[in-house]
């Protein structure tokens, strides 16, 4: 009987010591938070996200009359595993068309991926809202589309 409880008593540490490493694996992380992209001017996926999400935004109001846009580059961007792989896109893109050709402006894009179905969506594409006390120029609020 006593070596019965010594093999579950040392079931039990050895399944204490597995629990824990698994959980310092995960470093704080939690399933399904948002993760900051590194090197994004370089990351080729992520500039191309940026492409199509302006693209996407342009075709969408083709028909509106409204003035169009012309990709810069990906600022900053976050990914966030979902059904799918949800990204959270900073764009730089340039204004065409009316009294404000030239002029950058930042907009927030979120596009799903969805690789396994060579799928991918934008989801929202609107002007970045500045912060306070920032000289951040966030663009006209008729550029929202949703």
């Amino acid at each position: 009987m006593a070596s019965l409880d010594r093999c579950l008593l040392l079931l039990g540490l050895l399944f204490s010591a597995l629990m824990v490493s698994t959980c310092s694996a995960y470093s704080g992380r939690m399933v399904g938070a948002r993760t900051e992209v590194q090197d994004v001017e370089t990351n080729k996926e992520v500039q191309d996200l940026g492409l199509f999400s302006v693209d996407e935004y342009n075709r969408r109001l083709a028909l509106r009359g409204v003035r169009f846009l012309t990709f810069s580059r990906v600022a900053a961007a976050q990914r966030q595993v979902v059904s799918g792989i949800k990204y959270y896109l900073q764009v730089v893109a340039t204004v065409d068309g009316t009294g404000e050709e030239g002029q950058r402006r930042t907009f927030d894009a979120v596009v799903i991926v969805k690789p396994w179905l060579s799928s991918r969506s934008l989801v929202s594409f609107a002007p970045r809202r500045p912060a306070l006390n920032s000289q951040d120029n966030g663009g006209d609020a008729h550029l929202n589309v949703r």
